[in-house]
């Protein structure tokens, strides 16, 4: 009469195995269909009310969302204008290659917008000549008042973390430095919190010393384990920019922000 043998190391070894693909492929499915769900809100302003309109500092502003395979023309053409204006100087000599990735990555599916339009009022003629002063073609009015600037951003993982991923942010000369950015951040973060991102991860030209100054220490943001300088500091010295994130739970903390040291 045989006996039963006891199961074997190697046969709980692979129950084990199992059981760890199959939780990492429900985790998968789970990040999926979060990013999924994100991306499938058209209006996320819409849940916000009151980050519609900024009026502040002399600005009177108001927000509208759009997407990547929405564009016009004539609002493609204001990207890139203002894109050029903004960022051929800090990009330098790679700004023709990073022009041509840029051009593609504006009108992907998967891009989401916030459009800076100047609410047509009286102050609307003075700004619109301030910006015609320096770049007479990057106004797009269509159908509102004059855009002066444009938010990309995407729902997307980065180490397999859900995590909004700010493009760009650019705005006008002639409306700089009047706390825009910091409410179109705030709004972002918003977004972010809303449709359960675990961060905020956004690329900054080194170059750039004024957006660096404003994400590092103005917004507190930090520079990420996924940037090149922090996965290898020869690396980093070749590369000319900087990975930057603020995340809002323990595990993209770990992920993303570790060996972040606090003064």
């Amino acid at each position: 009469m045989e006996s039963k043998g006891l199961p074997s190391n190697h046969s709980n070894d692979n129950r084990e195995n199992r059981v760890k693909r199959k939780e990492v492929l429900e985790k998968k499915k789970a990040m999926d269909e979060l990013i999924k769900s994100a991306s499938a809100d058209k209006d996320p302003l819409s849940s916000f009310p009151s980050f519609r309109h900024f009026d502040r500092n002399g600005l009177s502003i108001y927000l509208k969302s759009g997407c990547g395979d929405k564009l016009s023309s004539s609002i493609k053409q204001y990207i890139m204008r203002l894109l050029k204006a903004n960022m051929e100087a800090p990009y330098g000599f790679e700004w023709p290659t990073e022009e041509k990735v840029k051009r593609s990555e504006m009108v992907a599916p998967e891009a989401r917008y916030i459009f800076v339009h100047e609410a047509p009022s009286a102050s609307t003629s003075e700004i619109l000549t301030m910006s015609e002063r320096k770049r007479p073609s990057n106004n797009c009015v269509e159908d509102r008042g004059p855009m002066v600037g444009f938010v990309h951003y995407r729902f997307t993982l980065e180490e397999k973390i859900p995590v909004l991923y700010v493009y760009e942010l650019q705005l006008e000369p002639c409306v700089q430095a009047k706390g825009l950015g910091n409410f179109l951040m705030q709004l972002i973060e918003l977004i972010a919190c809303k449709n359960r991102m675990s961060a905020v991860v956004l690329t900054v030209q080194k170059a750039n010393s004024l957006a660096m100054n404003f994400y590092l220490n103005k917004l507190r943001y930090v520079v990420s384990t996924v940037s090149p300088s922090r996965v290898d500091p020869l690396l980093g010295i070749e590369k000319s920019y900087e990975i930057l994130c603020k995340a809002f739970d323990h595990e993209a903390k770990a992920i993303l922000e570790v060996m972040i040291q606090t003064h």
